[in-house]
């Protein structure tokens, strides 16, 4: 870039050559000045004007910083409100839960005093909500506070429930409510004439005319007891279910679990055969409480039927109730 600078008269004309950078770095040196001029400038009027409290500058600074202020404070205003809205609706939601919670643990069982760990004493309480009205930050601070504990709670309800709920329907799958073999009963529980002799005798337990080869499933869930060939069962397979409750399947052809292993409800643990002393092939089903036989008959009648069962003494007892 050339410059020309001339003269009236006779003058000779100078010329001044200018880069391009020059140029560049002479603007930004005008701009940094610029800027550095309005900052002292700033500071000097208007800070000091407003410490000092100059009549008119002072009065402008003020209006400035108040405008900002209330800007501040309007948008601090509607955060704070858009929150405790939400929280309000928080607190709906968990009153809601918490009136579920209690309805579904009384559902599993659950008493008041199983609880007294988990929850805090309940009074007297109710009335309609009131949602918070131009709360503070201390306020709802206070109020996700009670929140985050009532949900804490109410989650280890849920837990409690839940582990009460599969109690319940672990107690269910232990108990012989499955038909071993889906056929008719050939032979009841109770007194007959014995096959062999003609003579009366009490028949423990059920017996499924099927065909040698046919599956026989579990009737609940359980652990393999005794596997092995009995005098008068023939090969005979044990499962203990808990509580002193106990299923036999006797004149089996083959036994396909051995002891100690778990067995699922309705899972294949033998073959129907008519080994021991059987007169054809069939199923020998007994259901042993205490070492007593029960009529299976009873149990069979379906998972929410309460079979009663005849202790010792003579005297029957619902299934789930204590034996002594």
């Amino acid at each position: 870039m050339q410059i020309m600078i001339t003269h009236g008269g006779m003058s000779r004309t100078r010329v001044l050559h200018v880069s391009p950078v020059s140029v560049v770095l002479s603007v930004m040196a005008l701009v940094i000045a610029t800027l550095a001029l309005s900052g002292a400038i700033y500071h000097y009027f208007f800070l000091k004007a407003a410490r000092e409290g100059w009549p008119v500058v002072s009065q402008l600074v003020k209006l400035v910083v108040h405008d900002e202020s209330a800007q501040r404070d309007k948008v601090m205003r509607e955060n704070l409100d858009a929150m405790a809205q939400k929280v309000g609706d928080m607190q709906a939601r968990m009153i809601k839960i918490e009136a579920m919670g209690d309805r579904v643990s009384g559902m599993a069982g659950l008493k008041p005093e199983d609880l007294s760990g988990v929850t805090r004493p309940k009074g007297g309480s109710g009335g309609p909500f009131v949602p918070m009205t131009n709360p503070g930050y201390n306020e709802l601070n206070g109020a996700l506070d009670a929140l985050a504990e009532a949900a804490g709670e109410q989650s280890d309800v849920l837990t409690l429930t839940e582990s009460r709920l599969l109690e319940s329907r672990l107690k269910t799958l232990m108990i012989p409510s499955s038909r071993p073999i889906d056929v008719a009963v050939g032979s009841g529980f109770g007194f007959r004439a014995d096959p062999f002799t003609g003579r009366g005798a009490l028949h423990t337990g059920l017996d499924f005319p099927s065909p040698v080869g046919t599956e026989i499933h579990a009737a609940a869930g359980g652990v393999v007891r005794t596997a092995e060939m009995h005098p008068e069962y023939g090969l005979m397979l044990e499962i203990d279910h808990g509580n002193g409750l106990m299923t036999r399947y006797g004149h089996t052809s083959k036994i396909l679990v051995k002891p100690g292993d778990l067995v699922k409800r309705g899972q294949v643990v033998a073959d129907v055969g008519t080994t021991g002393r059987s007169t054809g092939p069939h199923l020998h089903f007994e259901v042993l409480v205490d070492g007593i036989p029960q009529d299976p008959q009873r149990f069979l009648a379906g998972p929410n039927a309460k079979p009663t069962v005849q202790t010792a003494a003579g005297n029957s007892t619902p299934l789930g109730a204590e034996h002594r």
